[in-house]
């Protein structure tokens, strides 16, 4: 199962270092000696499932689904926002019953035996008061949960209302779940990005290939949906909770301003943009825009990746209204391609 999973990865451009390595053996000796998941579950003495913690990129999500892929249990995936606005929508269907959260965690229970909860990371309130007391339900009836996330399950909710509650619950489940720390020093998926062009650094990068990298290196990614922020809705190619691929043309286009920027800014690891014009006055919109969105990714160290293609980041403009502005811009586009900045 090791080498089956060390080469599944490679594929995937990681190489296994010793913490990763540590992790999938202590993943597959879950399930030892019998190498029989249901006979394991059995096991009221053993800690079932992990919760894996550690640096974006470090290949926690990747790890996990390839060894719960190799599970012949009843199984379930779940991004930790789809999750819970599923529960969200079961519970406000069973409105006036009487324990309906006991009754979504049985409805859970009779589907899966293993459930995967990708980038868990409580920030509402109303999440908070029923995650926790879900997770130990669903313990309490034998399934088996793994969950990844950036941080320690004690350093969720930062200054949340009410979340002592949360934190008594997630201590109730530390106490049958195996903690797991990734320490991993590379952030793979950035390093994959910044090594796109390495092969051949005058590619021309098309909407397919852009998919096909992406499909590679990011999970639970949603296509050719529309982007929220501050309750309005941009266009956008793929986005998931920590990436968004956008369309210089028209995401541009659309009014926005620095109000929607920032908080874009603050909750986004990775930007792609791609569909670049040359721009003169007549556009100048678009390129006030775009000036706009740049000081604010760079004053706040976001990456991200511009697939100019036949455009260079040095002639998108070509106006005089902006000149001033464009010069300070097209200074820090250079600088933000270059490795330094990108790693």
């Amino acid at each position: 199962m090791f080498e089956y999973i060390e080469k599944s990865l490679k594929k995937r451009g990681i190489e296994l270092d010793s913490s990763q390595s540590d992790l999938i053996h202590k993943l597959i000796e879950s399930i030892q000696p019998d190498k029989d998941l249901a006979n394991k579950l059995e096991n009221k003495d053993s800690k079932k499932g992990f919760y894996i913690w550690g640096n974006v990129g470090t290949g926690k999500t990747l790890i996990t689904k390839t060894f719960i892929n190799l599970l012949t249990e009843r199984k379930a995936s779940f991004h930790y926002m789809e999750l819970m606005q599923i529960i969200h929508d079961e519970l406000a269907g069973l409105s006036g019953k009487k324990n309906p959260l006991n009754i979504v965690a049985r409805s859970l229970s009779k589907k899966c035996k293993v459930i995967l909860i990708d980038e868990f990371q409580v920030e509402d309130i109303s999440d908070a008061m029923i995650i926790g007391s879900l997770l130990n339900q669903l313990i309490k009836l034998n399934v088996t949960l793994y969950l990844t996330s950036n941080e320690h399950p004690e350093k969720l909710y930062k200054n949340g209302l009410q979340r002592e509650v949360f934190i008594n619950e997630m201590k109730i489940m530390q106490e049958s779940i195996n903690l797991y720390q990734i320490e991993g020093l590379v952030d793979y998926r950035s390093r994959n990005i910044v090594n796109m062009n390495n092969d051949n650094a005058n590619q021309n990068y098309n909407d397919k290939d852009i998919v096909k990298f992406l499909k590679n290196n990011f999970e639970n990614l949603t296509f050719n949906k529309e982007y929220c922020v501050n309750s309005r809705n941009f266009s956008c190619k793929a986005r998931s909770c920590d990436f968004l691929w956008i369309s210089f043309l028209d995401f541009f286009k659309e009014p926005g301003g620095d109000k929607e920027y920032i908080e874009m800014s603050e909750n986004i690891e990775w930007i792609f943009i791609n569909d670049f014009i040359i721009c003169n006055d007549d556009s100048a919109d678009i390129i006030r825009r775009f000036i706009s969105f740049i000081d604010i990714c760079y004053r706040n160290k976001i990456k991200i990746k511009f697939f100019f293609n036949d455009c260079s980041c040095n002639n998108l403009y070509s106006g005089d209204k902006l000149i001033e502005l464009w010069r300070r811009c097209n200074s820090r586009l250079n600088e933000m391609q270059t490795l330094e900045y990108l790693t």
